[in-house]
Parts: C-alpha cells; sequence; structure tokens
C-alpha cells in the first residue's frame, strides 16, 4: 500500500515541474526510462538558510527567488514566517505577485512551512495550531505549492506517555490531511528532531493516518539519535514525498559533513521522482554555500 499511495502523490508533487519545465518536455519517449530519471528530480532551496538576512532585511522572499532562479534551481520553498504581512495572512496581492514572479522566474513554489506544537496538553492550543495549518493550506492552493510543511512540537507534557501524546499528532494529522485533500495540498511531516526521533516511530504516525494526502518531507539531518542516520534514512525513503538535505547529519548526535554521494545514491536506488530541497544552516555566506551543495549534488547524482 505505502509504495502505490508514494507513487500517486509523487504525481502530484512533480506535475506543476512537468508543466513549466522545457528539459522535461524534451525527453523522447525512447530515452525516457534513461533520461527523464534525471530530469524528474527537481532541486529547491529553503527559506530558512536566509534567516538571518530575512531578519535584517537584507533579503526578501523576491531576492530569494532571484538567486534561486540565477543558479538554476528548479523551484522555492516558502516558509510562513517570511512572509511580508507575517504573522498575519497574506493577502491577495502579496500571493499573486509571488506567484507571478515565480512563473517569470522559470520557479514552482514547492512548498510552504509553518510551526505548529501538537504535543501540547493544552486542547485549545491544539486546536488554534490546526486553525492555522488548515489556513496555510489554503494559501499553499493559491500559491500553487503541491505540501505544506508540519511539525510534531517538542517535549512530552508531564502527567502523559507519549504513546498518549501520539494519539494526539495522529488525530490532528488526519483532520489536516483531510483539509488537504479538499483544497489539494498535501500535508507533510517533517521529522524535525523534536517528538519523534526515529525512522519506525515516523512511520508508524503514517501508517496510522493513512491518508493520501498526508506526507513525509525526509530531513537527513532530523535522524540524530543513531549512529547510521543513513540506515535511517533508508527505511523512511519509500515514504518520502520530498527529499530535504543540509549541510550537516548527526551520528548520536555528532555533527558530520553530508555525505552527498551516499544521498544522491540512495535517490537514485529508490526511484525518486520529485523535489530535493538544499537548506544552510551554518555561519558563512549562504548564496555561497547553497550553491556548493547544489553543485556536489548534481555532480553526484549524475554519475552513471
Amino acid at each position: 500500500m505505502k509504495n502505490n499511495r508514494r507513487d500517486v502523490l509523487k504525481k502530484l508533487i512533480i506535475a506543476p515541474a512537468l508543466l513549466s519545465t522545457p528539459a522535461l518536455w524534451s525527453a523522447t519517449s525512447k530515452d525516457e526510462t534513461e533520461s527523464t530519471a534525471t530530469h524528474q528530480v527537481q532541486c529547491s532551496v529553503n527559506a530558512y538558510s536566509f534567516n538571518d538576512e530575512f531578519k535584517s532585511g537584507q533579503m526578501d522572499l523576491f531576492d530569494m527567488m532571484e538567486f534561486a532562479s540565477d543558479i538554476g534551481l528548479n523551484a522555492v520553498d516558502l516558509t510562513a514566517y517570511y512572509f511580508s504581512s507575517y504573522p498575519k495572512l497574506p493577502k491577495q496581492p502579496e500571493i499573486f505577485a509571488l506567484k507571478k514572479r515565480a512563473l517569470e522566474l522559470g520557479l514552482n513554489i514547492s512548498w510552504t512551512g509553518v510551526r505548529n506544537n501538537f504535543v501540547t496538553a493544552d486542547k485549545e492550543a491544539r486546536k488554534k495550531d490546526l486553525k492555522m495549518i488548515k489556513e496555510w493550506l489554503d494559501i499553499s492552493s493559491g500559491l500553487g505549492s503541491s505540501i505544506l510543511r508540519i511539525f510534531t512540537g517538542r517535549n512530552i507534557p508531564k502527567g502523559y506517555s507519549k504513546a498518549q501524546v501520539k494519539t494526539w499528532l495522529v488525530e490532528a494529522y488526519k483532520s489536516c490531511a483531510q483539509y488537504g485533500s479538499e483544497v489539494g495540498v498535501i500535508a507533510a511531516l517533517q521529522n524535525h528532531n523534536e517528538f519523534l526521533f526515529t525512522a519506525d516511530e515516523v512511520i508508524d504516525i503514517i501508517k496510522r493516518v493513512d491518508s493520501e494526502w498526508f506526507g513525509l518531507i525526509l530531513d537527513i539531518s532530523g535522524l540524530r539519535t543513531t549512529s547510521d542516520p543513513y540506515a535511517e534514512a533508508e527505511k523512511l525513503a519509500p515514504y518520502a514525498n520530498y527529499w530535504f538535505i543540509k549541510e550537516h547529519i548527526y551520528h548520536n548526535q555528532e555533527k558530520k559533513t553530508t555525505d552527498m554521494a551516499k544521498m544522491a545514491d540512495m535517490i537514485k536506488r529508490h526511484n525518486f521522482r520529485g523535489y530535493v530541497s538544499f537548506e544552510s544552516l551554518s555561519d558563512g555566506n549562504p548564496k555561497e554555500i547553497i550553491k556548493d551543495m547544489l553543485t556536489d549534488f548534481k555532480r553526484e547524482y549524475n554519475k552513471s
């Protein structure tokens, strides 16, 4: 069942790219099984890479899109808290201006993202965050993005077991998925080293939600409690709707440089069709770091 569901979602995710990327149309049918494999992996950049620049006013989302287009990326990930109207919801003129500029630059807006907390014991707080997610599912639909990134939240409330808290997650995620199905946007969990720390825990939640409109943004940097995060990622790979690569990965909480050869190989072996997004969390020039990450990944991915 998981593979059938993944295949359906991949078609939904890749559809905008198929409509806007000339390279995909140029592949001939006889070469389809080989040549389009590379073309159908689309590359994006996550807005958090420019967190300092956004906060200081040096950049905005339009500047980020210019950068993405200049270095040959296919898409951008636009996070809610970098919209000019935040914390208020963006109005249609802002949504449409971003959408129009992305079109002019040959980009897709592949995801939007919010920060929510579904592991709090405060029922009203959970309801408030559920409402926020549904509002951003609407906004995502207006932008033409395929996925809205959501989280779990941190810590286990006193007096509750982890198993009890997981029931809150499943209930909330089912509601997100149901609404996502109504507006055409997948609600996707990013494993973010907050509450679900292992691949098995994440897979358990995915199976319990059991919806084609609930997905996984596989964050390679979020698998920190294992000696081999690549092996953990292998478990999650069949469920991934979106890959999220940062410059560092963690082996039992010890930070190491991400092995792009392993990442490229894993993504190819699982026959992934969709978006691979890059994010920099290091000190230094994020534009240069992202360019280097993209170059390294493409070099490894394009090896025979």
